[in-house]
């Protein structure tokens, strides 16, 4: 136990200083009595209980001023605990949002568990910045650099297909991707871009988008979404909708070397635990630099000896009663 003021433990001396006098007037005959014509029926009688009694006020009186000295240094205690400062990550999830997302070789599809995942990875990374792009024809963002773990949950749940325009523009979204933070001064800027497709439109050519990033430093990992052959595919059909198998096509020639010029990796994610592995992957890979510091944690203790003194204070005012009522 400390004591923020421990000078104020020097007023502990006062109590001390009553006690010494009191102990005094007790030792020069300080005592209570009375007149009477004989001392016969008291020779042979002792100390009363209520003679003893007496001295019970002031020492409740005394231990309670020792307690409010005591409170007024301001005793905690204190324990030494682990800070961990960590550089954050400035970190854009790019996802293809295209109606070929819907591909049910995922469970329940492609688009959906993509959110899933990308919700669980952004809630493994609390001190990260984060933002949402998305892409199908056109790109745009659907959430900008935040900590705000809420907001980037909620915004990725609203994530969906058809929305904008259909299609494949991947070097759209990647360029997309790039400006949200290729002005950041973070230690470390990662795009996750994921898709399943090949790039089919857009104003910006993949490649083209890739030398845009490695110029501003920014890792790309790409992830391709799609089982080997052929996938399940739901089509609009005059009888309602069907499920047709249809030929999954990934360019991975493109994202292998969009991720080799940037410096990152590229993964294929054929089911969900697949791409479950290959953001824990990337999770592993992308650490904050971390300083580990200790610093000491008080626990106010005041309010204990305030309480004792209240305490002590009652007792001697139930006290002096109860020794007035008494014979």
């Amino acid at each position: 136990m400390t004591f923020e003021y421990p000078y104020l433990l020097w007023l502990l001396a006062v109590p001390a200083l009553l006690v010494l006098h009191y102990l005094l007037l007790e030792l020069k005959g300080r005592r209570p009595h009375f007149r009477v014509p004989a001392i016969a029926p008291w020779s042979s009688a002792g100390t009363s209980v209520l003679a003893w009694l007496r001295h019970v006020p002031f020492l409740l009186r005394t231990v309670a001023l020792a307690m409010i000295v005591v409170a007024l240094a301001r005793p905690r205690s204190s324990t030494e605990v682990e800070k961990v400062d960590s550089e954050g990550i400035d970190i854009v999830l790019a996802m293809d949002v295209s109606t070929s997302m819907l591909a049910r070789d995922f469970n329940p599809d492609r688009i959906s568990a993509a959110k899933d995942i990308a919700i669980e990875f952004i809630a493994q990374r609390p001190s990260d910045r984060m933002a949402i792009v998305v892409f199908a024809g056109e790109s745009y963002t659907q959430c900008p650099l935040t900590t705000d773990r809420a907001t980037l949950i909620n915004m990725m749940k609203e994530v969906q297909t058809g929305l904008i325009e259909d299609g494949t523009a991947i070097g759209n979204g990647l360029a997309t991707a790039v400006a949200r933070i290729m002005d950041s001064d973070a230690p470390s800027r990662v795009v996750i871009l994921l898709t399943d497709g090949v790039n089919n439109s857009g104003e910006v050519s993949p490649q083209t988008a890739a030398e845009i990033a490695k110029s501003y430093g920014i890792r790309v990992y790409t992830i391709g979404v799609g089982a080997n052959g052929t996938a399940p595919y739901p089509v609009m059909t005059p009888w309602g909708v069907e499920m047709q198998n249809v030929k999954v096509e990934i360019d991975e020639e493109l994202l292998k070397g969009i991720s080799s010029t940037t410096g990152g990796r590229y993964f294929r994610a054929t089911d969900n635990t697949k791409l479950a592995e290959i953001y824990a992957e990337i999770n592993k890979m992308e650490k904050a630099r971390t300083t580990i510091d200790s610093f000491p944690v008080y626990k106010e203790l005041f309010g204990r000896f305030a309480i004792v003194a209240l305490v002590c204070l009652l007792l001697e005012l139930l006290v002096r009663l109860l020794l007035r009522r008494l014979p």
